[in-house]
């Protein structure tokens, strides 16, 4: 690749197609908008409010996939628990937190 001038053809294509970006309102406004998020959004994942019975249905599950992946040794039902338990842990500690508002 040149570091040098373009050549007169493709310095005026260059030039036409960056005018034509010029005109287009709706990309100017995105870019002018346009934030980048160093953190992810909080708010949805606070804002988690869980019923009683979700939670109890949680819990039966993972306790009912821990008995049997103790019984059976079967890996699928042990990685289903490793699925289910953190989100059980989760929405029971929402819970808990909704109810210790004050």
């Amino acid at each position: 690749m040149s570091i040098g001038r373009l050549p007169e053809h493709e310095q005026r294509i260059l030039d036409e197609v960056e005018r034509a970006l010029r005109r287009d309102r709706r990309l100017d406004r995105r870019l002018r908008t346009l934030r980048l998020h160093r953190r992810p959004d909080l708010t949805r994942v606070t804002a988690y409010r869980p019923r009683t019975a979700t939670v109890l249905l949680l819990l039966a599950l993972s306790v009912t996939l821990m008995a049997v992946g103790i019984a059976t040794s079967e890996p699928g039902v042990i990685w289903a628990f490793a699925a289910v338990w953190p989100v059980t842990l989760f929405t029971l500690f929402r819970l808990l937190c909704r109810w210790t508002e004050g």
